[in-house]
């Protein structure tokens, strides 16, 4: 299943780099969510995926978003990956891939998962969904070009 513009994203709680909880509900608090969800922890691709959030973090903020980033990678990863590039925001683990499913993120034959960003607005609709498996700033362009029209 495939999640589109317009349809409502489904409720989770995942864990965050320090082991706290964290819900859809919980992340919607303060206004939208910008959720990605990224292969892995550290990977060339991945870590330009991130910094980039973490580049265009304050402009983001002027919208009042929160941004989560979400993979199968273990609490203690995310920590360290978060220390060494000084990302500002929650990284999730779903090490069971089961808000992967629920996403649509899984790739070949269910295993990688696809770079796929959703801007979530607080009443849970899909306002986008960006894939781009290549272009790693194309991710935070696509959520300024929604939150900024």
């Amino acid at each position: 299943m495939t999640l589109k513009t317009g349809e409502t994203a489904p409720d989770f709680t995942l864990t965050d780099q320090d082991g706290r909880s964290a819900s859809l509900d919980s992340l919607l608090e303060k206004g939208p969510l910008v959720l990605f969800f990224y292969p892995k922890d550290d990977s060339p691709g991945c870590t330009r995926q991130a910094c980039s959030f973490r580049d265009n973090y304050a402009g983001l903020l002027k919208h009042e978003v929160t941004v989560a980033g979400v993979s199968k990678d273990p609490e203690t990863d995310h920590a360290s990956f978060i220390g060494k590039y000084n990302l500002p925001y929650p990284l999730l683990s779903d090490a069971t891939g089961e808000v992967h499913k629920k996403y649509g993120v899984l790739g070949l034959f269910g295993m990688l998962t696809r770079r796929v960003t959703f801007l979530i607005d607080q009443q849970k609709q899909i306002l986008l969904r960006h894939e781009d498996n290549f272009r790693m700033d194309s991710h935070v362009a696509a959520v300024l070009r929604v939150l900024e029209s």
